[in-house]
């Protein structure tokens, strides 16, 4: 487990914080008070403009979950339109306005429609600045009224991959200008609680990520913590975008028998059993189970962005044993959504 340094010291927080961070953050400030997104957030400069991908993006393969083939294409879009799916003749807005909350995944749903596991792509746009985009998705069964975002590897790599090969390019408005990308500063403490997890962010000079997973149950996981304040993309492609998504041996026959995990296979998942290890190495990290999950908080929170600006919040994001929904929450919390 790494070492971590915060803003907010031990001696401040009155006892170690690697070994109750729940109590510590209580302790450190009080948080039941709900807050609105307009006290919450401001928006400022980045100084950058927006983009979209030059060219188109696709890739094709079968869904985690539902175990089925689609197709994904992404073209580029006009600034301020932000990042959007299209199912068919249906637009989904890539937004906290139409999270779902579904079982280990993030979906998106609007008037019966639903695109599935769709954190690992929305991570690679959010990191890679492709800020205005149409994800175009297709299935072969014309029946579907739900999809899901090819697994691929596991990880956001082939996506970074296939974008960086596209090329980026400044995102134009329909009267032909360029655009400033904004960025939401956090002006408040928030946090989202939820028994013994917990989302807790502080103001912070540029945005900071501490993520700590907890499985007792498998020594080989154990207790991670991840903690970075580079977070650009090149720091993203090198150090987070080939971490794979994981689960425990012991649970997959549960898992299949509730009706995930259909499409899972030792290609796509890296396996932990509780008593023998990792059944499929070597890792690409040592902590590459706490990376993925910082990968899948990049994507969940891309949510918060709308209008072609930038969606992780300028703060010192703290995360232990989060989740989808944890994450999607803590987005919509800051959008002003209780």
């Amino acid at each position: 487990m790494m070492n971590l340094t915060f803003s907010l010291s031990k001696k401040a927080l009155g006892f170690n914080f690697s070994k109750n961070p729940l109590m510590a953050v209580n302790r450190a400030f009080n948080f039941n008070t709900a807050r609105n997104s307009s006290s919450l957030i401001s928006w400022i400069p980045t100084g950058k403009i927006q983009q979209t991908v030059a060219n188109s993006v696709q890739l094709t393969g079968i869904g985690l979950h539902s175990g089925k083939l689609s197709t994904v294409t992404i073209l580029p879009e006009f600034a301020g339109m932000g990042r959007y799916f299209k199912f068919r003749s249906n637009v989904i807005p890539a937004s906290t306005d139409y999270f779902k909350e579904s079982p280990l995944c993030t979906t998106l749903c609007k008037d019966g429609h639903s695109i599935n596991t769709v954190e690992h792509l929305l991570s690679a746009l959010e990191a890679t600045g492709v800020d205005n985009c149409s994800v175009q998705i297709e299935t072969s069964n014309t029946h579907d009224s739900s999809i899901e975002v090819p697994i691929l590897d596991g990880s956001a790599r082939e996506w970074v991959d296939a974008i960086e090969e596209a090329g980026l390019k400044a995102a134009l408005d329909r009267s032909g200008n360029s655009c400033e990308k904004l960025a939401p500063v956090l002006r408040e403490p928030v946090t989202v609680l939820k028994n013994d997890s917990f989302i807790a962010a502080f103001p912070y000079s540029e945005v900071k990520i501490t993520y700590g997973i907890d499985f007792p149950q498998a020594p080989e996981i154990g207790c991670q913590w991840f903690s970075s304040t580079c977070l650009d993309k090149d720091f993203f492609a090198k150090e987070l975008a080939s971490a794979r998504t994981f689960c425990i041996y012991e649970q997959v026959e549960q898992l299949r028998k509730s009706g995930v995990i259909k499409g899972g296979s030792a290609k796509n998942t890296i396996v932990c059993s509780e008593s023998r290890g990792w059944l499929n190495p070597p890792l690409r990290f040592s902590d590459e189970p706490c990376r993925h999950k910082v990968l899948d908080l990049i994507g969940d929170l891309s949510l918060f962005a709308h209008g072609g600006n930038q969606g992780l919040p300028v703060a010192h994001i703290i995360v232990y044993k989060g989740g989808h929904a944890l994450h999607a929450n803590f987005a919509r919390r800051l959008s002003g959504i209780n």
